[in-house]
């Protein structure tokens, strides 16, 4: 079964749907049973059976065996933001005493969840390589945890040459964010991770009007995550946004190679630039992960960061004013184009330790036509205090044409 089916058709046949073109919403909190016995054994087995809304539901339910089925996963399970799937799967795994190791930069907020649960006795070090894992691991070292590629540096991990070192380190499970691929680009899973979240707010929502995440993996670590940290925390999908899910899951075959091509074109475009120190994208041949890219992912999505050629932020803040067809805000992975800069966002200390530099600036390539949003980033370049003109496109591009992968 190949992704466009599953993304277009899995369990949308069954009799279940009444041949409905649109799965059913069920907005019911509760469902009822014939006998006392039957509640029972419902109970008992509520990460599978639908009784009340905080377990799940038909709806959440079709999501979740999609979104499994695209990760090759036996098991998905929804929750109602991206922090919750996360925030709930590391506290699945971890006690008190308890240690965790986090490899490279990682989500912000996953970051804070982290320094929460100190507080209960479970500790976390940051590195930055397989090496530093290998001096930071600890007796009650219990996860690693990761992103590829890697939250704003956009660097990538050999995942698995990550996942095997994991394995023989007394087993430690790995969970990896998969948020930027999605899972049609690429499939942690089969490469060794025990367990990937994502949020499902960005690129398989699709349309920026959904907050949702889920986890995937085995049954042997989903089920007591499902019974336990799921129904306590409380942070269950609604049946609205899983058909936002479904829907979203519709068009992203065909969504993901158009954000591709786009972003690819505006990184070309930036790469070079008298206004750009930097372009962080791994589609392009330039980045330093880009063969170990080609190797495990099957295609770029058009979320990466660029470094300005100005390390105040006041000319940061100039740019973004001047873009007019990016929006600024958070986010990303919609149709539309967004431009966000930790800089302004984000105290100093905290960039520090992050390694993120003061002109550094996420872009978001949406939907738009590249051109139109080239001239965009082009005439707010030249706001830039110190910058005067462009270099030869033409030849610029030459040079860094990125191998793009078929879809």
């Amino acid at each position: 079964m190949n992704d466009e089916w599953i993304c277009g058709r899995l369990g949308e046949d069954e009799p279940w749907t009444l041949g409905a073109v649109n799965p059913p919403v069920f907005e019911n909190s509760l469902f009822t049973f014939a006998t006392a016995g039957e509640l029972g054994e419902a109970i008992r087995n509520e990460d599978e059976r639908y009784v009340y809304w905080r377990g799940t539901n038909p709806t959440v339910d079709l999501a979740q065996r999609k979104l499994a089925a695209l990760e090759r996963g036996e098991r998905a399970k929804c929750f109602g933001s991206g922090m919750g799937a996360i925030a709930a799967t590391i506290s699945s795994l971890v006690s008190a005493g308890d240690h965790v190791l986090v490899l490279g930069a990682v989500y912000g907020p996953t970051t804070q969840f982290l320094r929460y649960l100190e507080k209960f006795g479970v500790t976390h070090t940051h590195v930055s390589d397989l090496a530093e894992c290998d001096s930071a691991i600890r007796e009650r070292t219990r996860l690693l945890y990761f992103e590829s590629p890697s939250y704003m540096a956009y660097a990538i991990v050999d995942i698995a040459e990550v996942a095997a070192w994991a394995r023989g380190r007394r087993g430690l499970v790995t969970v990896m964010d998969n948020t930027w691929s999605t899972p049609l680009f690429q499939k942690p899973l089969t490469l060794g991770v025990d367990l990937v979240v994502h949020s499902l707010s960005k690129y398989v929502g699709g349309h920026s009007d959904l907050v949702g995440g889920v986890v995937i993996g085995p049954s042997r670590l989903i089920r007591p995550l499902a019974l336990t940290e799921y129904q306590l925390y409380g942070a269950a999908m609604s049946p609205h946004d899983a058909a936002k899910v479904i829907k979203g899951l519709r068009t992203l075959p065909v969504r993901m190679p158009a954000h591709q091509e786009r972003g690819l074109a505006v990184a070309r475009f930036l790469a070079g630039h008298p206004g750009v120190r930097e372009v962080n994208h791994p589609g392009l041949p330039s980045h330093p992960g880009h063969a170990i890219a080609l190797r495990q992912m099957s295609g770029f999505s058009s979320l990466f960061s660029v470094e300005l050629a100005t390390d105040e932020t006041d000319q940061v803040a100039i740019f973004l004013d001047k873009l007019r067809h990016f929006r600024i805000g958070v986010s990303w992975g919609g149709f539309e184009s967004l431009v966000n800069a930790p800089a302004l966002t984000t105290e100093e200390s905290v960039r520090a330790t992050m390694g993120i530099p003061a002109g550094l600036v996420r872009l978001s390539v949406g939907l738009e036509p590249a051109d139109t949003l080239i001239e965009d980033l082009d005439e707010a370049l030249k706001a830039i205090k110190g910058v005067n003109g462009m270099t030869d496109r033409s030849s610029r591009e030459k040079d860094l044409s990125p191998q793009v992968h078929p879809n």
